[in-house]
C-alpha cells in the first residue's frame, strides 16, 4: 500500500512511520523541516520526503500528493509551548483535516481513501460515549475556553464524523484517541474500546506512542480490523490493571 503521512516528524508520527515500513508498505511524508526527522526516514527507498508546511500547499499540490495513495493518516498536533498553544495555526488538524478530504475528492480515486486521524481520550462524544461525571464536564468547558487544541482537535473530529459521515463514497475514516502519551521502546500489549473507560482527565489511563503508531498501521493494513473500526472512534490504552 501507499499511505501518506502527515505530523510524520512528531514523537508519534516517527512510530507510525516506522511501523508503516517494517509492514512493507511505501509512504509519502509532508513534513516542514527534513533536519529533526530520525535518520531511517532520511534515507529509505521506501519513504517519499515532501519538505512543505502543508496548509501552505495549494489545492492542485496537495491533490498530486494525495493521488495514488490508499491511506491517509494524520499526526498532527500542536507543540506543547506558549507558541504552539496559543499562536498560528490554532486550527492547524481541522484545516489540514479538511483540505486533505477534499483533495481526496479532488483526485477521484477509484476505490474509498482510508482516513485515519489521531485525536484524544479527552474528545467526549456525547451521543455514543458514556456519560461523563459534572466535574469533567466542568474542566472541559474550561480547557475549550484556554487551549485552542483541544477545540481544534474536537473540530477535526466532528467534520469526519459529520461532514464526511458513514457513507462518503471516496473516504472511510477511523478517529483513533489515544489515553496519555508516554514513551517506550518496544511495542507491547494494549487495550482498544469504543469509548473511554477511565476518566480522560482524572484517570491513570497511559499509552505508548509506538503503540499508538502500531494500532494506526494495523488499522491501515489489516481489513478485517478496518471493517470493525472503520468509521469509528477507538479509544487506546496500555493494558491496565
Amino acid at each position: 500500500m501507499k499511505i501518506l503521512v502527515v505530523g510524520a516528524s512528531g514523537a508519534t508520527g516517527k512510530e507510525l512511520v516506522a511501523q508503516l515500513i517494517d509492514q512493507g508498505h511505501s509512504v509519502k511524508v509532508i513534513v516542514r523541516s527534513i533536519e529533526k526527522l530520525p535518520a531511517f526516514m532520511k534515507d529509505n527507498e521506501r519513504i517519499t520526503l515532501i519538505c512543505a508546511s502543508l496548509l501552505d500547499l495549494s489545492d492542485r499540490e496537495l491533490e498530486q500528493h494525495v493521488k495514488g495513495c490508499d491511506a491517509i493518516a494524520s499526526c498532527l498536533g500542536h507543540n506543547i509551548t506558549w507558541k504552539g498553544i496559543y499562536g498560528k495555526p490554532r486550527k492547524l488538524v481541522i484545516e489540514a483535516t479538511t483540505r486533505l478530504c477534499q483533495a481526496i475528492n479532488a483526485a477521484k480515486p477509484e476505490q474509498c481513501i482510508k482516513y485515519v486521524l489521531m485525536n484524544t481520550d479527552g474528545n467526549h462524544i456525547e451521543d455514543s460515549d458514556k456519560p461523563i461525571s459534572m466535574a469533567q464536564q466542568w474542566v472541559l468547558g474550561v480547557i475549550r475556553l484556554l487551549l485552542p487544541p483541544h477545540v481544534d482537535n474536537e473540530m477535526a473530529a466532528e467534520y469526519l464524523r459529520i461532514n464526511i459521515g458513514q457513507n462518503h463514497e471516496k473516504i472511510e475514516w477511523a478517529i483513533v484517541r489515544p489515553s496519555t502519551l508516554i514513551d517506550e521502546q518496544t511495542v507491547t500489549e494494549y487495550q482498544v474500546h469504543p469509548s473511554p473507560v477511565v476518566s480522560a482527565l482524572f484517570g491513570k489511563g497511559k499509552i505508548s506512542r509506538i503503540n499508538v503508531g502500531h494500532f494506526m498501521a494495523k488499522l491501515i493494513s489489516s481489513d478485517d480490523m478496518w471493517q470493525n473500526w472503520k468509521n469509528k472512534m477507538p479509544v487506546i490504552y496500555n493494558l491496565i490493571n
